[in-house]
């Protein structure tokens, strides 16, 4: 991803959902104006959720995403529909797609209830109007639209971008904590499982969030660190790290300069961080034979010392001399049951939209599991999670 671009954890996604050859996968086309899925007279052609990032007038940079069909039947029907309807836990605007000339059945109106009791909002497209003698007269949050001629497809997007609420606050990583012409020193390890050639998604965003409060970004390793900091002619005003140096870089910096983490930095961007700092507490819990589930929100392959499935799992049992066991989870996977876990350990997030980390915070809250962070978990660990809080005043008051 580059500096300008939009990361698609920050886009606006648009769910397309209904029955199969309801039309689904025309109106996507024709609402994107490209060839974004395969169509067929053949239902079920959609058999897993097809996502396209784009810019879309008048709404900006958004995910699409086309889903299976909601009356899929079989065993792999079955698995095609739940794939459909976990979508849901993604999207920020969803259409409901219904054939005009069938109307709507049973499947389309468990949809809406679904959509009402999560609160997403939602939009009724009637396709296929074109098959129509009269055009009913549509409710408010409706729609007759046709992708064979294009009725109402500009319609349609007009909808979900008034749809589209918002926030009056816009949020930020980090520019909120530091003013122009402050200096920045962030902390990047160069290991075995750095990407090659480009930094991680959650240190470009960080960096330009940076440069947008028209504050100074210096960059470097951890081995670096003590170099760069006596170089410095002017005291940075903080100081981010990559959570699996925390230690490390913590003996570096000066008290009196703040520090904090990139992993702890996103869990309050994604709306999550005072919850997070609350479940770090059961780890003072844990108890002999207990399991831990350990999720990341991307797919990277695994390599020797990897923080999640390695690093994370050596530091906790280290600080609690418990017989502990660990299960890992990447990706769009998250379980439905969390029965079997004593707490919940997520990454930062940075490829997962805010909706869904809020579902999966919300999952473990109704399970009575404690979720925290990995820069949380970590810096709990090394005894230092205080100091890495201190930017975050109202925060702060959670360990007192």
């Amino acid at each position: 991803m580059g500096l300008n671009e939009t990361a698609s954890a920050d886009r606006l996604h648009i769910g397309f959902f209904g029955k199969r050859n309801a039309g689904k996968s025309s109106l996507v086309n024709a609402v994107t104006g490209q060839e974004t899925s395969v169509v067929s007279e053949v239902k079920g052609t959609t058999t897993d959720p097809v996502r396209k990032a784009m810019e879309l007038l008048p709404l900006g940079p958004v995910v699409i995403i086309d889903t299976p069909g909601l009356d899929d039947e079989g065993d792999l029907g079955e698995l095609r529909v739940k794939r459909a309807l976990q979508v849901l836990n993604t999207v920020d605007i969803a259409v409901v797609v219904v054939s005009a000339a069938v109307g709507i059945d049973r499947e389309e109106a468990e949809l809406c209830e679904l959509l009402k009791k999560k609160n997403i909002p939602y939009i009724i497209a009637y396709s296929k109007s074109d098959l129509l003698e009269k055009i009913p007269t549509a409710a408010d949050n409706e729609i007759y639209v046709s992708a064979i001629d294009n009725t109402n497809i500009d319609a349609l997007k007009d909808k979900i971008g008034a749809l589209h609420k918002t926030s009056e606050e816009k949020r930020v990583i980090v520019s909120d904590l530091i003013k122009e012409g402050d200096v920045v020193v962030l902390v990047v390890p160069i290991d075995k499982a750095a990407p090659k050639g480009r930094l991680i998604l959650p240190q470009q965003q960080t960096i330009r969030d940076i440069l947008d409060a028209g504050a100074h970004a210096f960059v470097c390793r951890d081995s670096e660190l003590e170099g760069v900091l006596s170089k410095l002619t002017e005291k940075p005003r903080m100081v981010i790290t990559d959570s699996q140096v925390f230690g490390k870089v913590s003996k570096i910096v000066p008290r009196d300069i703040e520090l904090t983490s990139f992993s702890i930095l996103f869990a309050r961007y994604k709306g999550n961080l005072r919850d997070a700092v609350r479940g770090a507490a059961m780890l003072d819990r844990l108890c002999d034979g207990d399991k831990i589930l350990v999720s990341e929100g991307c797919s990277h392959h695994r390599q020797c010392g990897d923080i999640g499935t390695q690093k994370l799992p050596k530091w906790i049992r280290e600080y609690t001399g418990k017989e502990l066991s660990f299960e890992f989870t990447s990706g769009r996977d998250f379980p439905e049951d969390l029965s079997p876990y004593a707490m919940v350990i997520h990454c930062g997030g940075c490829m997962l939209t805010e909706r869904e980390m809020q579902y999966r915070a919300r999952s473990s809250a109704d399970s009575g599991k404690p979720m925290t962070n990995y820069g949380i978990v970590i810096a709990h660990t090394h005894g230092i999670l205080r100091r890495s809080l201190e930017p975050f005043g109202d925060i702060l008051k959670e360990l007192d």
